[in-house]
């Protein structure tokens, strides 16, 4: 069993169905599922995909999220006090954004084994906690 971080985009891909990107997650989701993988993600995952909805005032699609990551089947991870401490020794690397740092924080406060983004530039990251980033193009499990 391994732990999982999904990155925010994963969620917005399989909740909302983007296409190529969805059948991809699920896959993923499916295969993680296979070899008794848990999957986490952070509280910023629930505030980031929240925004939009709440803009368009898609109530439905907000719910959806919210039911998605209260799930048993997900693990949602705090940002605490020592995830603060490496976030801010993460933002020493001027290109980290503010809320990758805070996502691969979490990941690295929980241990996980895999942080999965859609996102490349933090695949090219070393983060001490987390064993392995890899795009999702590149997620093989």
């Amino acid at each position: 069993m391994s732990r999982i971080f999904w990155d925010t985009n994963l969620f917005v891909y399989l909740i909302e169905g983007h296409s190529e990107f969805a059948q991809k997650v699920f896959a993923l989701g499916e295969r993680m599922n296979e070899r008794g993988d848990q999957l986490c993600t952070s509280t910023l995952t629930l505030g980031e995909v929240l925004v939009k909805p709440l803009q368009e005032g898609k109530q439905d699609l907000a719910e959806k999220y919210e039911e998605a990551l209260a799930s048993a089947a997900v693990l949602l991870l705090p940002f605490d006090r020592p995830c603060a401490r490496l976030y801010a020794r993460l933002r020493q690397d001027k290109t980290l954004r503010a809320p990758d740092a805070i996502q691969l924080a979490c990941a690295a406060r929980a241990g996980c084994d895999l942080f999965i983004t859609n996102d490349d530039r933090l695949s090219r990251k070393m983060v001490p906690g987390i064993q392995f980033i890899t795009s999702l193009d590149r997620a093989f499990l």
